[in-house]
């Protein structure tokens, strides 16, 4: 008995020594099992916003370096000679690390003895590794025996299908059915456009019975125009597009030429990698179309303050800002806004990468202007073909530098120097912060104007008073005189004319003197008020034929009213800013002067690209890049399924959510890239023809409970529509929705009161006609009062980039789909379409037919008893009330205002808000 004793207790004293053998020899992973310690316990005192002691934990080449008291934190291969070890093992709570903060387990300290030990290796964070192609999982695994099918290989699709199995299988759970037809059909429609799918199409697909049928929808339904209109939706998010310029004053900004371009790209499949880079650089293309100017309102998208007595500077440097932290968060799924203020506390991203990556977007001719300037002045008419004549006149005429510096001029009227400029003001201002205001014995600078080649001056300016003088002086208020301008004519608006003056090499300081004796002594008297200057070579081609014409097109265009969108423009050499690390992030204070650059710990600049906005789009859009690839496909897989298979869409790094399944990511990510040539379309017909996309979305209690969010995808998603599909849905079933595209901004019904717009009086005037039906996308967004009822439903106010929208589920939601006049005028226009469409008389087939259009599927028998006496008892109200059924049916001509509608409309405004409607499933 006690050999036996003795054999067994020596049999697992042998079999622990092996186990802890074992363990002490498994490589330990940095990434997963060291570096959220570091992040969780370590990096508040020793990262990237403090070094305490000299120690960082940041990157591996800063943790290995000497401490500050000349010891070695970290010493690869030797834990016992790692002043990492002692701290942490410390038992005095002076000494220990965390310092005052609970200590280490006893298995986290062992852990980090063996990774010291076996080298103390870094780990590249998952999301900044190269995408490589992962294997996909073999079908073969599926085979049973005698090489029979299995469930497995049964169920799987595609790709896609393969890696959701495989991970079904390691989570124990298995796969739903395929949804019925009508169920496909609905939730097929809603991801891919938006809205219903059409009757015909609808029709079409229930009666084929063909293999294709399916594949045939979701191509039909792909090439629909509505298709770019869902897509751009998500993008202006986003893009933080609005129709109003934002803070205090919030005033309407005519940028929704952007958000047309927008659709178009998103229809005609542009490639992802074009798509990014014109947005980011379509005006650094050689001779840009208009298409792709207003693509970079993207990045004028940026709010501008309006309100009088703030820093002009201070807000192009907020919108510069903008534009790199909107960039990261858009298109790289990264936090980078911190790295303003200091290193990243958790990822390898130091302070001066912030400012050179800012660099990038700092050269731009953008300035917080109250016009919004640089402007793509859009030409229409006799305008537009004398456009078009005066650049061919100047491509056959002059070089191609002078062409394209007047084409500039014609189409942008850029490059200017804005009067808001001006520094070293006596008795003038700038008025409100917009323009330059001269008062009788004024002056003012313009610094740092180039005049070489340069002989021609164009003004925009006002004559308040009449009789002054306006002299140019170089370098000195009483330096050389450049040009003295006699302004007689009275003006009521701004206007522009054009002054030659004798060319002077180099660049100066311009002092601009105003006399005028017919103003008061006042300081505040204005006589005169400047917009901008522009200094040009003269106009080209002198002698040739057709040249005096070609320059009165050319004064005509530079004068001619026509609508606007803001663009990007790059400043030319002569207009170049230098660029600083701002200390601290304080805009006021600079540090070191430096160049364009991109995180050393990314993909390298691409060679020979160019150091500006051009070149940073190659840079985004390169195989290399780690981040641009896979931020996109988790994006759609998000709109999708209603769950990214990295939740945090806005967060890749080591603080965001770890991929559900990360080889599926990268199969997507190089796909996309390497296979599918960046074609969206294709992603996500790819993802919709899977047989994961094709599940019923039915949750027993088990898969609840083992996979509550439906991270592991055994079952369809089931997820409230956002607040933009809810609305078009509404519309498109009742029959309002309007299939109208493109063109300004509506406004459809909102209560009153909403606007409260103190400085202009601006108002929200409801859209008459079709355009009060039109879909969500074209409705004004004003930053600050965006559409009330998109709000509730977990819209983004646009204020700044949105990656992700939260969805929430509130009593709210409820009180706007019934009682929102949108949505009760829905209902009404769909009650009365029951009864003008069904030849049925019975108030229940009514119902049944109603169920059937707006869910897509069959009424089950409770819920058709629970609508009929809704309509019955709806109906015993109203029939007695006649005045009351008539102000509820408002909406209906005078005709319709029958006890009958109004029963029914109570009935439809309930199913536009059944869980059926209001969700996809």
């Amino acid at each position: 008995m006690r050999l036996k004793i003795i054999l067994a207790t020596t049999t697992i004293f042998a079999g622990f020594l092996l186990w802890q053998n074992i363990c002490d020899s498994k490589k330990v992973d940095f990434n997963t099992e060291i570096k959220p310690i570091f992040n969780k316990k370590c990096i508040a005192c020793h990262g990237g916003v403090k070094q305490s002691g000299g120690f960082n934990l940041l990157t591996r080449d800063l943790a290995l370096r000497p401490t500050e008291n000349g010891k070695l934190a970290i010493v690869p291969g030797d834990p016992d000679a790692s002043e990492l070890i002692q701290r942490i093992s410390n038992h005095d709570p002076e000494i220990r690390m965390p310092f005052k903060k609970e200590p280490l387990s006893q298995t986290e300290i062992e852990l980090f003895k063996r990774w010291i030990s076996q080298g103390a290796e870094w780990g590249i964070h998952w999301a900044y590794q190269p995408v490589q192609k992962p294997k996909v999982p073999s079908s073969q695994t599926a085979l049973g025996f005698f090489g029979r099918k299995t469930a497995e290989n049964q169920w799987i699709r595609n790709d896609i299908d393969r890696f959701v199995f495989e991970k079904l299988k390691e989570k124990k759970l298995t796969p739903n059915p395929e949804a019925d037809r009508p169920t496909l059909l609905r939730r097929l429609a809603l991801d891919l456009t938006g809205l219903p799918a059409p009757q015909n199409l609808s029709e079409k697909f229930l009666a084929d019975t063909s293999e294709f049928a399916y594949q045939n929808l979701v191509d039909s339904l792909l090439a629909a125009p509505s298709f770019g209109e869902r897509w751009a939706s998500v993008w202006l998010d986003l893009a933080r597009y609005a129709d109003s310029k934002g803070y205090e004053r919030d005033a309407r900004r005519f940028a929704w030429r952007y958000r047309d371009w927008l659709i178009r790209a998103f229809n005609v499949d542009m490639p992802y990698n074009q798509f990014l880079t014109e947005q980011i650089a379509g005006d650094l293309f050689p001779q840009p179309t208009d298409a792709q100017l207003i693509a970079t309102t993207f990045h004028r998208n940026t709010p501008t303050n309006d309100e009088g007595g703030t820093d002009n500077e201070e807000y192009r440097t907020a919108a510069v800002l903008d534009r790199v932290n909107t960039t990261w968060e858009a298109v790289l799924g990264t936090t980078f806004g911190c790295v303003q203020c200091h290193s990243h506390p958790y990822d390898p991203f130091f302070h001066d990468e912030f400012y050179k990556f800012a660099a990038f977007f700092n050269n731009t001719r953008d300035a917080d202007t109250y016009d919004d300037f640089p402007l793509l002045r859009i030409y229409s008419g006799a305008d537009s073909a004398k456009f078009s004549d005066l650049k061919n006149w100047l491509t056959q005429n002059s070089q191609p530098f002078e062409s394209q510096e007047f084409i500039n001029l014609a189409r942008l009227w850029q490059p200017v120097w804005y009067s808001i400029e001006t520094d070293s003001h006596k008795n003038c201002a700038l008025l409100d912060t917009k323009w330059l205001g001269m008062s009788n014995h004024s002056s003012a600078r313009l610094p740092g104007v180039s005049l070489d080649g340069k002989s021609k001056l164009m003004l925009r300016f006002q004559i308040n008073t009449p009789g002054g003088n306006l002299k140019i002086h170089l370098n000195r208020s009483d330096g050389p005189l450049l040009l003295a301008l006699p302004l007689k004519k009275q003006m009521t608006n701004l206007e522009i004319e054009s002054f030659d003056f004798q060319e002077v090499a180099g660049k100066h300081d311009l002092f601009l003197i105003y006399e005028n004796p017919k103003l008061a002594a006042k300081p505040d008297d204005f006589g005169l008020r400047l917009d901008w200057f522009s200094f040009s070579k003269k106009f080209p081609g002198a002698g040739k034929p057709g040249q005096k014409l070609a320059e009165q097109n050319f004064m005509d265009l530079m004068r001619a009213g026509c609508e606007t969108v803001p663009v990007m423009f790059e400043n030319p050499s002569d207009f170049r800013r230098k660029n600083y690390v701002f200390e601290r992030g304080n805009w006021l204070v600079h540090g070191q002067e430096i160049e364009p650059a991109t995180p050393k710990h990314f993909n390298k600049f691409p060679e020979n690209a160019p150091a500006d906005r051009l070149g940073l789009a190659r840079w985004l859009t390169s195989p290399e890049n780690p981040l641009t690839a896979r931020v996109l496909v988790n994006r759609l897989w998000e709109q999708i399924f209603g769950l990214g298979l990295v939740e945090t869409l806005e967060d890749f790094g080591s603080q965001g959510a770890e991929p559900s399944h990360p080889e599926l990511l990268d199969f997507l990510a190089f796909q996309f890239v390497q296979e599918q040539n960046w074609s969206i379309k294709k992603v996500l017909r790819e993802l919709v023809l899977s047989s994961t996309y094709r599940q019923n979305s039915d949750a027993t209690a088990a898969k609840i409970s083992s996979d509550p969010e439906n991270r592991w995808l055994s079952r369809g998603a089931k997820i409230r529509l956002s607040g933009e599909q809810i609305r078009d849905n509404a519309l498109a079933i009742s029959g309002l929705l309007s299939p109208k595209m493109f063109g300004k901004p509506v406004m459809p019904p909102q209560p009153e009161g909403i606007w409260q717009v103190p400085y202009n009086g601006d108002s929200w005037q409801n859209s008459l006609g079709e355009d009060s039906y039109r879909r969500a996308v074209y409705t004004f967004w004003k930053r600050s009062s965006p559409y009330p009822s998109l709000m509730t439903f977990d819209g983004a106010a646009r204020q700044v980039c949105t990656a992700r929208r939260v969805r929430t589920n509130t009593p709210l939601q409820a009180l706007v789909t019934l009682n929102d006049p949108v949505f009760v005028e829905c209902a009404q226009n769909f009650a009365l379409k029951l009864y003008n469409s069904t030849a049925e008389k019975d108030f229940l087939e009514k119902i049944k037919t109603g169920f059937r259009q707006a869910a897509g599927q069959e009424i089950s028998t409770e819920k058709l008893k629970i609508l009929s006496e809704l309509y019955q008892n709806s109906l015993k109200h109203y029939q007695n009330r006649s005045a009351e059924t008539k102000f509820f049916l408002k909406y209906l001509e005078e005709k319709n205002q029958t006890a009958e509608l109004a029963a029914m409309a109570v009935v439809c405004n309930v199913l536009l808000n059944l869980d059926e409607i209001l969700t996809k499933s």
